[in-house]
């Protein structure tokens, strides 16, 4: 059988599996114009890079709308759909300011021109074609909220207004359908893992708030979902912890009535406003899975919406009724669904190859059940090389959802151990708020419960383990090398804190205000706990090779304090590798992506005694 052209293009018939699965082309759930349905706004991997492109549902036309070396996903569309909004910042750094582009393509130019560059904190798009609401986020300013009335034709109209400031993190969570009110999540009593909401108006003036506490304390989370989506109902959907898990309810920002939800479901429940606000899209996550409901507000009944078991990342309600949906497991890689029927988008080109599904693990841990994910190669006997690859975040958590790099370990011969840890979102607000103080500690201690099963359990060879892990799941890696020296044979650390004090200083504001709610205070007030949660304080007990990857344009585990714990690996002659690349807080670049796999791969195999597979 001869080559495709594909095949002959891409050199995909000889390239293993592993890299196929980061080549093959991605699309992501498309977003869409609430006043023109059929303009869509999505993010693509098709040129090599992920970029925004447009999406003309009625003509089928598709064009690329932003096109960048270290790529774009940022952006969204103006409720008309006459302009796509994109967030300009420089090679992965984060700060910029917003541009816009006509949807039927042409320049961008300056969206807000009052507004110099900032972290971004949120953005909203008035229905009458005038209204903005820029959040922004500076080290010198704090939070800032602004109002921007343009002219309704399209021109940029009068100058920025702020409307609201605060040293601690705030951001934009929605404006009314009729432009009149603004939604505010902000942490102005100094928790930044649990939000409180205002609703101001667009003058600045509040109209309501709304505060969780327990014991005069605020101690339970609140979020905006959205505003109703008609002219004059002032109900906002709200997410709430007040059960122990997140879940939704409907809160009349006029007359202070709030309306419960109680749907019966076990995990963290979000949700959405079918367009025309007569029921919510509820989405159900529960032990690593994902699934969707509707549920119709005026009979109050929930009925399930039929997807393949997995995980659903994404989801929204269409005009029509339908719902498109974001699906994908650890089998079988990611596609946008529709309940109408087939798939939404399917590029073209080859197809990432299927990996092996996840099998579920159950651990008892020193604070409780613990829930790990484990793939190994199809019909291998251990014990194997096994890989514990740690979750970013932290709060965030491993799922049954398609995702290469640990599909690319398993192609070579390794088991990969997932944990989700106390301080992983998905198991109720007592497990994610156990990260306090001990930061790092209580994960490592999680970790190291689960690894003593994979090796009693003959699952892991204990000569060949490694820990490794991305963001926080990296910092995890060089404190768990250096708190357990003993345990790990290789450690993998992208984009990783090492030396806390000194990203502490570095970081965006938003991730300052994060540590200070975790450990308690700021460096100078809490010198203990942050030398004790510092990879860089155990640098000297680490016996095993260590890889480090960065990104020197990250704002959040920024190039210097990572020099800092390399400088200290030298002086002690550690066996030790780095790779700085030009980009941020991880790569938007293919190549880039795959190359960064194969240095991990290599330097596994090379440093395992018996090497990898």
């Amino acid at each position: 059988m001869s080559e495709t052209g594909a095949e002959k293009a891409t050199g995909s018939k000889s390239m293993p599996d592993w890299e196929k699965r980061f080549r093959a082309p991605r699309v992501s759930l498309p977003d869409w114009a609430e006043d023109a349905p059929q303009r869509s706004l999505f993010v693509s991997n098709a040129t090599g890079t992920y970029e925004l492109y447009a999406w003309d549902r009625t003509t089928g036309a598709q064009r690329q709308v932003t096109d960048r070396p270290n790529g774009t996903t940022d952006g969204v569309l103006s409720p008309d759909g006459e302009w796509i909004w994109w967030f300009n910042d420089k090679d992965g750094d984060e700060f910029g300011v917003w541009l816009r582009q006509p949807f039927a393509g042409g320049p961008d130019e300056p969206a807000v021109p009052g507004l110099e560059g900032s972290y971004p904190a949120g953005l909203a798009l008035g229905r009458d074609g005038r209204t903005v609401v820029v959040g922004r986020s500076t080290d010198e300013d704090g939070s800032t909220i602004h109002v921007v009335r343009q002219d309704g034709t399209g021109g940029r109209g009068a100058e920025p207004v702020e409307v609201y400031r605060h040293r601690e993190s705030a951001g934009v969570g929605d404006l009314s359908h009729d432009g009149t009110l603004i939604a505010v999540e902000h942490t102005e009593h100094g928790d930044a893992m649990h939000s409180a909401l205002r609703v101001i108006r667009p003058d600045g003036s509040t109209v309501a708030e709304l505060d969780d506490t327990e014991g005069g304390t605020v101690e339970l989370g609140l979020e905006v979902l959205g505003f109703a989506p008609v002219d004059g109902d002032t109900r906002l959907l709200v997410g709430h912890q007040r059960r122990g898990r997140w879940e939704p309810m409907l809160w009349d920002v006029a007359t202070g009535e709030e309306s419960d939800l109680v749907l019966g479901l076990p995990g963290d429940v979000s949700a959405e406003w079918y367009p025309d606000g007569s029921a919510l899209l509820i989405a159900h996550g529960f032990e690593a899975r994902g699934e969707l409901f509707r549920y119709d507000l005026a009979s109050r009944e929930l009925v399930r919406i039929e997807t393949p078991a997995g995980s659903v990342s994404g989801a929204t309600a269409r005009p029509d009724g339908s719902v498109e949906y974001m699906w994908s497991s650890a089998a079988e890689p990611p596609v946008v669904r529709s309940t109408s029927g087939g798939v939404v988008l399917d590029p073209p080109g080859m197809k990432a190859p299927r990996s092996v599904p996840v099998e579920d693990v159950w651990v008892e841990g020193p604070g409780g059940r613990i829930h790990a994910l484990v793939q190994k190669p199809a019909d291998a006997s251990g014990p194997l090389p096994t890989v514990f690859e740690v979750h970013g975040g932290p709060t965030w958590h491993d799922s049954d959802s398609f995702a290469a790099g640990p599909a690319a370990w398993v192609d070579h011969g390794y088991a990969v151990v997932r944990v989700n840890y106390r301080g992983s979102t998905g198991y109720g607000r007592e497990w994610t708020d156990a990260l306090k103080h001990r930061v790092g500690l209580i994960e490592l201690e999680d970790i190291a419960a689960v690894r003593e099963w994979a090796v009693a359990s003959g699952l892991a060879d204990p000569d060949r383990l490694v820990l490794a892990g991305g963001s926080w799941g990296g910092y995890l890696t060089l404190l768990g090398l250096g708190t357990q020296p003993e345990a790990w044979a290789v450690g993998l650390a992208a984009v990783p804190v090492a030396d806390y004090v000194t990203a502490y200083h570095d970081e965006m504001e938003a991730l300052k205000a994060m540590d200070r709610t975790l450990l308690g205070g700021t460096p100078e007030e809490v010198p203990e706990r942050f030398a004790a949660s510092s990879p860089l304080t155990y640098v000297h007990q680490v016996k095993a090779p260590v890889y480090i990857s960065a990104g020197v344009n990250d704002p959040r585990c920024p190039i210097r304090q990572i020099d800092n714990y390399v400088d200290r690996l030298v002086a002690r002659g550690a066996v030790h590798e780095v790779y700085r690349y030009d980009a941020g807080h991880g790569s938007l670049v293919v190549d880039e992506r795959i190359k960064q796999v194969a240095l991990e791969l290599d330097f596994a195999a090379r440093h395992l005694s018996g090497g990898g597979a």
